[in-house]
């Protein structure tokens, strides 16, 4: 009798694991997309594009506002300013998607999975900081310490059940974030944090190159004042704009073999 009970609640079991892993595809599939990719500008040949589509992410969303001040919610400001990177970039012809449009919550497994299913992209995701210390103030860019480094099913639906990973971080990566870094420093003058290596989830998960970007502190009394004008979150859309058009431009150029010299046929 036992062994039969125990044998109907493993087969229960079984069922429940298929059922789950069938609704979390169930859901990917009816999530809306972004728009579609712009079409206002040729690219140039997919030979010289480091990227076909960059990845927005804004942070938190839905029943997860992330940092607080007053009445001023990280989630409102990451997806604002989200909307205003995704503009600046389409006026470039970049093509964008975006892993939420709305005030909606998505996990950070979904927005890895996200990025994973799009080919030929660039992924940043935009957060805002806070800190125990209300003197800690300016921006930051990371990449990931250990990325993920191969694409397969499972690292494209459930990242986090797969992942082998890199053992340095992705030279992409860093160099995506040093470029985003010195825009937004130059566009806001705000204090240079610099580049860091962090394993957060949503970029460690993500085969493409990843970037996570702190536009400064909610804790921060003068960060929050600059935060809250229309005209400085614009310098944050462009900034990031900025370090991703320069990405563009730099992998773009054919890169030179070490110790190969190209010389003058007239000359003998």
């Amino acid at each position: 009798m036992k062994r039969a009970l125990w044998n109907v609640l493993a087969f229960v079991g079984l069922l429940l694991m298929i059922a789950s892993f069938a609704w979390i595809l169930q859901r990917q599939a009816e999530r809306p997309a972004a728009r579609a990719p712009s079409r206002t500008a040729q690219p140039p040949p997919a030979a010289l594009r480091p990227f076909a589509v960059v990845v927005l992410d804004p942070g938190h969303g839905g029943q997860d506002s992330g940092a607080m001040c007053g009445g001023i919610m990280e989630k409102d400001l990451t997806l604002d300013v989200a909307r205003r990177i995704d503009r600046l970039l389409d006026s470039e012809g970049i093509a964008t998607l975006m892993t939420r449009l709305g005030d909606t919550y998505v996990s950070l497994a979904d927005r890895a999975a996200f990025a994973n299913r799009v080919t030929d992209c660039i992924f940043v995701s935009i957060h805002f900081n806070e800190d125990n210390k209300p003197v800690a103030t300016g921006v930051e860019t990371y990449y990931a310490a250990h990325q993920i480094t191969a694409g397969s099913f499972l690292a494209s639906w459930l990242p986090f059940l797969w992942r082998p990973l890199s053992d340095s971080p992705n030279p992409e990566s860093q160099r995506l974030a040093g470029f985003i870094q010195e825009a937004l420093v130059a566009r806001t003058r705000a204090v240079d944090r610099g580049t860091r290596a962090n394993e957060f989830f949503v970029i460690a998960n993500v085969t493409a190159p990843a970037v996570l970007i702190e536009g400064g502190f909610l804790t921060n009394k003068e960060d929050i004042s600059r935060l809250a004008t229309e005209d400085y979150r614009d310098q944050i859309a462009a900034a990031v704009a900025d370090g991703i058009l320069r990405y563009r431009d730099v992998a773009s150029q054919p890169r030179k073999l070490p110790g190969l010299v190209v010389k003058d046929p007239r000359k003998r």
